[in-house]
């Protein structure tokens, strides 16, 4: 298998990753926005909307919820930052552990909502949405890092963009419209997939969604060694070549 996995090129390897992460984000904004007072964790343009409605009281909308999430958001996002200033390429030990952080806070918010049941009180629903914002900013972060084109992990508004504007009924140039179309509908199939999950149990979701990212850190860095190997190998065949031919 590692064999395998060492056969395919990073590019290809962190697109597959990255459309993973990306229908988690589907699920973790379905359970905040149906399930925890309308708030958004992931994309946080709709939760900056939410926000500027909620400030002139628009429809009852939840004010310190959003708030708080894009706060967490931000941190998460700039200690994602900051841990990988020290990163030398795109998948290392650091985007391994990031990641990491990202599937146990996800899976250990998932277990807090089925141990408090379905009706979690205020406090606890702020303190979810929250740690759920700061986690899927360390995963933006992350993500912006590892740069798989048109594939943010978050977001799909300039996915969609792109897609629409390059179609045969934009410029026709149709570059990347396969892994645009695939990012939309995984972050589709996410959100229907986690609304689903929310007649089951509020804290479904979370937990698959932590599986999820789980396995694709698991992957990521099992294939990230995979390919450090092959690459230490050609090096050592290569001087052993150049050695036997001089």
């Amino acid at each position: 298998m590692t064999d395998r996995l060492a056969a395919v090129h990073p590019d290809r390897m962190h697109l597959g990753l990255m459309l993973a992460l990306t229908f988690t984000t589907g699920i973790v904004d379905a359970v905040g926005y149906l399930g925890l007072d309308r708030v958004f964790t992931g994309n946080m343009t709709g939760n900056v909307v939410i926000l500027g409605m909620a400030l002139v009281g628009a429809d009852d909308l939840p004010i310190l919820g959003p708030a708080l999430a894009l706060i967490g958001f931000m941190a998460g996002a700039a200690l994602g930052g900051r841990v990988l200033r020290r990163a030398d390429r795109a998948w290392t030990g650091l985007t391994t552990w990031l990641f990491l952080a990202v599937a146990v806070v996800t899976l250990g918010l998932g277990v807090t909502l089925l141990v408090v049941g379905e009706s979690p009180s205020r406090p606890v629903g702020i303190t979810v949405t929250t740690l759920l914002g700061a986690a899927m900013g360390v995963q933006a972060a992350t993500a912006r890092f590892i740069a798989v084109k048109d594939v943010t992990t978050v977001v799909v508004t300039s996915t969609i963009t792109g897609l629409a504007a390059d179609s045969v009924l934009g410029s026709g140039k149709g570059g990347g419209s396969a892994r645009r179309a695939a990012a939309v509908v995984l972050i589709l199939a996410g959100a229907a997939t986690g609304a689903a999950l929310l007649r089951w149990h509020l804290g479904a979701g979370l937990l698959l969604a932590g599986v999820v990212i789980l396995a694709t850190v698991a992957l990521g860095a099992t294939h990230a060694r995979a390919w450090e190997r092959r690459a230490v190998a050609r090096v050592g065949l290569s001087r052993g070549d150049n050695v036997d031919t001089a």
